[in-house]
């Protein structure tokens, strides 16, 4: 028999076994963000809900997210289930409408859409286009775009429409070895853009514009993938709840067991007119930064909780340990992309995963 809960008008910190946000709510009671419950006032863009998507778009709905609205055209495959999230009683459906089905179950007060289609073709751009600009819970611009999409034809388009609209996204990938990926928080005019500096990218020209390739299997684990899914939602919270530090650029290797974490400045001779129009009113101050405010390099966490709240938090297994209260942020490395061919941006970065 399935068991469904009800929907949940506020969020409680009440510390209780019927309670989904308990654990959630004690971010704020122990001073890591401000004002937990503001999730549910965020909208975002799931473009791609495969093996990063998927994951990624489960991780905000667990935490409470206020909407999502899911892009994909593809449909559940067994060649699928060496993933996480999807299961084998899904095969046949559209990605998207599995992915609705099972999120609403696990969180019936996130509001969801599902959209099936391409949004590369012509027929569905306009409507991708309105989705961004209309589609938050307030029918004004989304917080957030998300890419998760696997070709390079798919981040172009998602980077030209975000440079025209001025729309804040984040972008990820993982590597066709399965062995690396990436997040990139992309701002126009501020930040470099995809098209500035598409990092490790396979190709600008030739079969890559492709969305499949006949006979060409890509390497595909769940560990890698569940690493980068986690990364990009844990970006997306902390830029939206104001707490820790935002990345960038944050690269990891799993074959080094690596990360760098960098920022790619835009590039001033960008092919995208839009990404060097957002540059020229950002430089003329006509647009202030929309980055986070860090003021210090050193960040004091201090749990706001009373002894009897700690007390009950230690029923839990959840204990304050008053030595590791603060921690130390570390200073992103820029990389400059001005008259740098794709060859040596991607020699820059390669660099980075070098042991020291």
């Amino acid at each position: 028999m399935e068991n469904k809960r009800e929907k949940i008008d506020k969020m409680s910190a009440e510390v209780k076994d019927s309670n989904p946000y308990s654990r959630l709510m004690a971010l704020q009671k122990m001073g890591i963000v401000k004002d937990y419950e503001r999730i549910r006032n965020f909208s975002a863009i799931i473009v791609g809900v495969g093996g990063v998507g998927s994951v990624c778009a489960e991780m905000l709905v667990r935490c409470g997210f206020g909407k999502l609205i899911l892009y994909d055209y593809d449909k559940i495959e067994l060649a699928n289930m060496n993933r996480l999230f999807y299961t084998p009683d899904q095969i046949g459906m559209t990605k998207v409408e599995a992915a609705k089905e099972t999120l609403a179950k696990i969180n019936p007060d996130v509001e969801i859409e599902a959209y099936s289609m391409n949004i590369c073709s012509n027929e569905n751009y306009d409507q991708f286009v309105s989705k961004i600009k209309e589609g938050s819970l307030s029918k004004a611009s989304v917080d957030l775009v998300i890419s998760c999409v696997d070709n390079y034809a798919a981040r172009m388009t998602i980077n030209r429409i975000c440079n025209e609209l001025n729309q804040l996204w984040m972008e990820s990938g993982v590597s066709e070895n399965a062995m690396s990926g990436h997040i990139q928080f992309i701002i126009p005019g501020e930040t470099a853009c995809f098209g500035c500096a598409p990092p490790l990218v396979v190709a600008e020209k030739g079969e890559n514009h492709k969305v499949k390739r006949d006979g060409v299997c890509a390497a595909s684990l769940p560990t890698t993938m569940g690493i980068v899914a986690g990364l990009l939602a844990q970006n997306v919270l902390k830029y939206l709840l104001n707490f820790g530090e935002v990345s960038y650029l944050l690269s990891y290797n799993a074959m080094l067991n690596f990360f760098s974490n960098s920022e790619l400045k835009p590039n001033p001779t960008c092919n995208d007119k839009n990404c060097v129009i957002r540059q020229e009113s950002f430089n003329k101050q006509e647009q202030s930064t929309r980055k986070p405010k860090q003021e210090k390099n050193e960040v004091e966490i201090k749990p706001q909780i009373t002894k009897e709240e700690e007390d009950e938090f230690k029923k839990y297994g959840i204990c304050f340990d008053e030595d590791t209260t603060s921690h130390t942020v570390v200073k992103q490395k820029e990389i400059n992309t001005e008259n740098q061919s794709l060859d040596d941006l991607q020699k820059q970065l390669g660099s980075i995963f070098k042991k020291k």
